[in-house]
């Protein structure tokens, strides 16, 4: 196997120091230590030196305060939203390149089963899918860095992404019925760019062939296909050209047989619907729960007068 190097993601990690740099600029315009900043926004003064040194990623919420506290007019919190902050973030060597590849990435044609592709997740899903291994400032990081990778495929003039979703992604539940209510409302909306296609694999047809874990068929700039996919612990790259027509044409054949964006959409509405009655349902049994309390409660209630006996008639 025939292996490439890939450039590295110079301007993401550039980006990131001018948002370290601004920030230390505004920070001493304002005669303020990093401690100082840190009890203002408040958080640990560490935090604010790590996102000066373009060390640590900041939050969304931390942007918009050091914002108002240093009086810039919303020029960070602009700049944060404009940053790919994934390449930011410590992952696995694998896993550092492949963001890395969608970084720079053409055209993605992606094979999901399971849970939602990375590229589709709202923020609450991949907080409940991440804060299975993380916590804290590492979860919150996690998060912010995969919605940052999203950002370049979630435009018009983005990258051509396909995706066909085995229908267990839209069953498995991740978080709650809430989370996955807002989840397939995500997805009916990304479905709407026009360089994003969604299909979904039914759970029902047992003729459709389907890979046997998920899958992705990367085309980068310089014309080089590359085929991804993910063990139980670590990510595995392909560019043999066998390997590659092997795979794309299974993936093709099950995109074929796939139902079309438009039926997708609407296996994808009615799981919404689920959901939301799902999440309706517990809100429905508390009010019940607290009108049946009332109730009680009104039967405990002592008479506001004595109860005198009324005398019996004599026979």
């Amino acid at each position: 196997m025939t292996k490439r190097t890939l450039p590295t993601s110079e301007t993401a990690a550039t980006t990131a120091e001018v948002f370290g740099e601004l920030l230390r600029h505004y920070r001493e315009s304002a005669g303020l230590t990093q401690e100082a900043l840190a009890r203002l926004i408040p958080c640990d003064r560490s935090q604010v030196a790590r996102v000066e040194a373009a060390k640590r990623v900041p939050t969304e919420s931390f942007a918009r305060m050091c914002d108002e506290i240093l009086g810039t007019g919303g020029v960070l919190l602009r700049l944060w939203g404009r940053i790919d902050w994934y390449p930011q973030v410590e992952h696995p060597d694998w896993f550092e390149r492949r963001a890395e590849m969608d970084a720079q990435a053409v055209a993605l044609r992606e094979y999901q089963t399971q849970v939602m592709p990375g590229l589709l997740q709202t923020p609450e899903y991949a907080h409940a899918l991440f804060s299975r291994a993380a916590e804290g400032a590492e979860l919150e990081e996690r998060v912010n860095a995969r919605l940052s990778r999203q950002q370049r495929f979630m435009v018009e003039s983005g990258p051509l992404y396909v995706v066909v979703l085995d229908e267990s992604c839209l069953r498995n539940v991740v978080g709650s019925a809430a989370v996955m209510h807002g989840q397939c409302g995500h997805l009916l909306d990304a479905g709407q760019h026009a360089n994003i296609r969604i299909q979904v694999a039914p759970s029902g047809p047992a003729e459709l062939v389907r890979p046997k874990t998920s899958l992705s068929l990367i085309k980068l700039p310089d014309g080089a296909d590359w085929l991804y996919a993910e063990s139980l612990d670590r990510g595995h790259f392909y560019d043999d050209p066998a390997v590659l027509a092997r795979h794309a044409q299974t993936y093709d054949v099950l995109r074929a047989d796939a139902l079309s964006a438009q039926a997708s959409a609407a296996l994808i509405s009615e799981a919404m619907k689920g959901y939301e009655q799902h999440a309706e349902a517990p809100a429905q049994r508390d009010d019940l729960d607290q009108e049946q309390l009332q109730r009680q409660r009104r039967r405990q209630l002592p008479r506001s007068r004595p109860r005198v006996p009324r005398p019996r008639p004599r026979t």
